[in-house]
């Protein structure tokens, strides 16, 4: 038996699926490859705005699985629409990688160090408009390039071809991602979440498989036993705390009506009995914002979704669909 993973061509994308293609294997005891699937995000150039923000990296590896190109497909879950598609299930989420942002800048500089005028790139608005709310002074720039690409963009980081641009002063990124690629002698500054709060699901990654090969999944929201090797596979690999996490996260999301081009910001952590959520909806020019939290003791997919869904009222009774691009 051989299990094909469908993936997109980045060097993350690539390494990421392969760390779970040999996750899988091993609890599994079968043989994997790597099916590259070029997706909407990779081909065309501007904005993730403007290129209709949520899942313009996740349509066509949906398209391969619901064809029979692949039997798995592994996404960045803050790419993933928060609707789901029919004939396809997130049959697993593994353990949370680093869910925070950094700072990668010239000269080992920290945000605070930052000249005033500095050129700090991202692809995000919702890094943008915090780091705006932080350093108003900063000139903050849309990019888009892979992490190699954007990381050549600011000179002197360590492992940049000699050729990079080296026009910004700093860039910021996900620490999953550099952890992922072993590239983390490139950050300067780790941002707490106190400080930014990171995108819903982002750290995370998402399994999605056609029905038929799922774990079943009672109402609870527990893992059940399943019949066929993929699905044990899967079931074995999903982590329950990252999954409560995520799924709060993701209904805060829905509820907002907001894409994942938004400037939302959400992070849920399990502490003991309690599910936290933290939430914060920002203006693109980073001048108002609002930010909430809220905690439940319902450790259950339902307990979680109705947490995100709450904490999304609270926000919407606070006026923020009022200045934030929540369509993005």
């Amino acid at each position: 038996m051989s299990v094909r993973i469908g993936t997109r061509g980045s060097a993350l994308a690539l390494t990421q699926s392969q760390q779970t293609a040999d996750r899988l294997a091993a609890v599994g005891g079968f043989a994997t490859e790597l099916v590259r699937i070029k997706t909407e995000g990779d081909v065309k150039t501007g904005s993730l705005a403007s290129l209709g923000g949520t899942g313009v990296f996740v349509v066509a590896l949906r398209e391969a699985l619901l064809a029979d190109r692949c039997d798995v497909a592994i996404h960045s879950l803050k790419d993933l629409p928060t609707t789901g598609e029919p004939g396809l299930s997130i049959a697993a989420i593994p353990v949370r990688a680093d869910a925070r942002d950094v700072l990668c800048a010239r000269d080992g500089l920290t945000l605070a160090g930052l000249p005033a005028g500095s050129k700090v790139g991202t692809g995000s608005p919702r890094r943008a408009a915090q780091l705006r709310a932080l350093r108003p002074d900063l000139e903050v720039l849309d990019i888009r390039g892979n992490v190699d690409t954007r990381l050549g963009r600011v000179p002197g980081l360590p492992g940049n071809a000699p050729e990079a641009p080296g026009d910004l002063d700093a860039v910021v990124l996900a620490a999953a991602g550099l952890a992922r690629l072993g590239r983390t002698e490139v950050v300067t500054e780790y941002f707490e979440p106190e400080v930014m709060l990171p995108a819903p699901g982002q750290g995370a990654l998402a399994v999605e498989c056609r029905l038929e090969d799922a774990p079943e999944r009672p109402a609870g929201g527990a893992a059940a036993s399943a019949e066929g090797v993929l699905a044990q596979a899967l079931a074995a690999i999903d982590d329950a705390d990252t999954r409560l996490a995520v799924t709060a996260e993701r209904a805060l999301l829905a509820r907002l009506e907001a894409g994942c081009a938004a400037p939302v910001g959400a992070l849920a952590r399990r502490k003991g009995s309690m599910l936290r959520l933290e939430a914060v909806v920002c203006a693109v020019d980073g001048t108002r914002s609002v930010r909430l939290a809220k905690a439940t003791d319902g450790l259950t997919e339902v307990g979680a979704t109705l947490l995100g869904i709450e904490l999304a009222e609270e926000l919407l009774a606070q006026g923020v669909a009022d200045f934030a691009d929540l369509g993005a």
